[in-house]
């Protein structure tokens, strides 16, 4: 394939200061990240030590296997919201290698309010969840919660994505054939103790492990029985009486020996056949992206030069390269795996759409995995694009990337902003994985643009009436708001706070990632190809 000769000149001030300015948003990506797994209260730590239980971290240090890497996912999901402190929405989730297999685990935090569940928890799971399912992987849950926060029951239980969810989805993963393995290591309250009833395997921990439908206080309650936690759903109640249990461990290390040995004995995975080579690295730093990225997103740059940096050998076979211009389509190979990538350049033109439904096509014929790089306004508008088409050539870019079957993956590395994230595959269009950098913005158009069209729907409303324009100080107050929300409601930490994402990236750390998460999907075979994208407007 044709290296990237890159252009860059990294001893240029534009660089360096484009590289300052990432340097400091991944700087503070890494304090983020910190805090979330670290920051627990003193009395949750003691508690947890006085039970004899392994913190969350040490937990998964001890399943997975050593110095292997771990694909987390949602890190940073309920930042800033509830109280500040549901760190993670009180989970840590990702996908890790146990025994040389890639599963999705799923653990419980109990030094987060007890464990309890909050929305984002529940919209946490059942991510994981799709994850597996999309990619066949077996699940490995590792509980320890108190059940569903009470207060905010209603946002936890009734609708078709609340907590019922996760049991229906336990169901149709075990008609899927799909391993799933739980250690029961704390409380397993309520709905929750269907985990562990609807797994394939359960470990339990002798003296603080306990499933149970409705707790001591419930059953006080209710019954006016008095009854401890072991008594009423123990590790010996479990494994000798009832049977939910299969397996029980004198603690948290044994419980996760006995996981690791269920999974050594799992019927070997069977990959799917992607196309692949021996990996190279590319011939550029990949911290160089730092100083290619402009700190603002109006300033334009050359995918190109991120793509030197990303993909193997910096080697890229660019289809239709002077046609279409603003969407970079072509082959390239990531950590030996072979993608078509497609890459903004600019605004989505008719020539761009229509090039990049070819593009797409030929992939998916071909079975090579995608791998779009979003930083896009969206698509031209105007009279002249109007009648042109536009509207129906990037329908056919939307259809084509809404039926394509063959492993989808997404980065926002900047602007993400109308129908263009649609046709440039976001959240709607079911990459498998999505991320985005510390530097990107998703909405529906930038706060400037949003506040300037409502201004003029207001001056063309006031128009029609024969009033006078609003005066410069009432465009000034509808502006502000407008632009801060945006702001707000736009930027990355606000995206993965609400798992619009599976995370904020570091730049230089994208080519590892698509890689880990290349090689997850590769757990599903690549199913028969299904030709035809539904009807495209001629």
């Amino acid at each position: 394939m044709p290296i990237i000769e890159s252009r860059i000149d990294t001893g240029s001030a534009s660089y360096k200061a484009n590289y300052a300015a990432m340097e400091k948003l991944v700087a503070d990506l890494r304090a983020e990240l910190k805090k979330a797994r670290e920051q627990r209260s003193e009395k949750a730590i003691a508690r947890n030590r006085e039970l004899g239980k392994l913190t969350v971290q040490e937990r998964l240090d001890r399943l997975l296997d050593r110095n292997t890497p771990w694909l987390e996912i949602a890190p940073l999901a309920a930042r800033g919201m509830y109280d500040g402190g549901v760190h993670g929405a009180g989970a840590r989730s990702g996908i890790g290698l146990v025994c040389g297999r890639e599963v999705a685990i799923h653990a419980s935090d109990p030094m987060i309010k007890g464990g309890t569940v909050y929305p984002l928890g529940v919209k946490k799971s059942l991510r994981l969840q799709t994850i597996a399912m999309e990619n066949r992987l077996p699940t490995i849950n590792l509980v320890d919660s108190g059940g569903a926060f009470l207060p905010m029951q209603s946002e936890i239980f009734p609708d078709v994505d609340d907590g019922g969810r996760i049991f229906y989805n336990q169901a149709i993963m075990s008609k899927m054939n799909l391993p799933q393995i739980t250690a029961v290591m704390g409380l397993c309250t309520a709905g929750g103790a269907y985990i562990p009833a609807m797994s394939d395997h359960v470990v339990h921990v002798k003296g603080t492990g306990a499933i149970f439908l409705g707790g001591p206080p419930l059953v006080r309650a209710a019954t006016g029985e008095e009854v401890t936690a072991e008594e009423l759903g123990g590790a010996m109640v479990h494994c000798a009486e009832s049977g939910v249990s299969d397996y029980i461990a004198e603690d948290d290390a044994q419980a996760i020996e006995i996981v690791r040995e269920i999974v050594e004995m799992l019927p070997p995975a069977r990959k799917g056949d992607f196309p692949m080579r021996e990996p190279k690295d590319p011939l550029y730093g990949a911290k160089e992206i730092y100083g290619i990225v402009p700190e603002k997103l109006s300033t334009a740059y050359d995918v190109r030069e991120v793509l030197a940096r990303m993909v193997d050998g910096s080697e890229f076979q660019e289809f239709k390269q002077l046609y279409g211009p603003t969407l970079v389509c072509g082959w390239a190979h990531i950590h030996g795996y072979l993608f078509g990538i497609l890459g903004n350049n600019g605004v989505l033109f008719s020539e761009s759409s229509l090039k990049a439904t070819q593009f797409i096509q030929l992939c998916d014929r071909q079975g090579i995995p995608l791998l779009f790089l979003q930083n896009i306004n969206g698509y031209i508008i105007g009279r002249e694009y109007e009648r042109g088409g536009i509207t129906k050539d990037g329908h056919k870019m939307v259809n084509a990337v809404a039926t394509a079957t063959t492993p989808k993956f997404t980065v926002i590395l900047g602007a993400s902003f109308g129908a263009g994230n649609y046709g440039m595959c976001g959240r709607a269009y079911s990459p498998r994985f999505l991320w985005m950098w510390p530097n990107a913005r998703i909405g529906v158009m930038g706060g400037e643009q949003a506040a300037d069209v409502l201004v003029t729907v207001k001056n063309d409303q006031l128009a029609r009436e024969g009033e006078q324009p609003l005066p410069e100080e009432f465009v000034a107050a509808i502006r502000q708001p407008i632009i801060e929300t945006a702001d707000k409601e736009g930027n990355a930490y606000y995206s993965t706070a609400n798992l619009w994402d599976d995370g904020i990236l570091d730049p230089a750390k994208t080519r590892d990632v698509v890689g880990l998460a290349m090689a997850a999907a590769a757990n599903r075979p690549l199913e028969p190809r299904q030709q035809g994208h539904g009807t495209f407007r001629m």
